[in-house]
């Protein structure tokens, strides 16, 4: 199971039951699940980052420009 999800192939979906076959589909769409949870977490963190980072390049211009002028 590389990288989390189920890998069969052709040969082995044909041998698979009914059931067996019905497992693997739910078994790989909670893992796509899973992963899009994680991504859609990692989203708003990279927002977050993003937000503070302009945040601070902003304070950091305003400081910039303060002391260019005050010289």
């Amino acid at each position: 199971m590389p990288n989390g999800f189920i890998v069969i192939n052709e040969k082995d979906w044909e041998k698979a039951t009914p059931e067996q076959r019905d497992w693997y589909i739910y078994s790989t769409l909670q893992a796509m699940n899973s992963r899009l949870k994680a991504l859609e977490k990692k989203a708003l963190f990279d927002k977050v980052c993003a937000f503070l980072g302009g945040v601070l390049g902003g304070v950091a211009a305003a400081c910039g420009i303060k002391l260019s002028s005050g010289s």
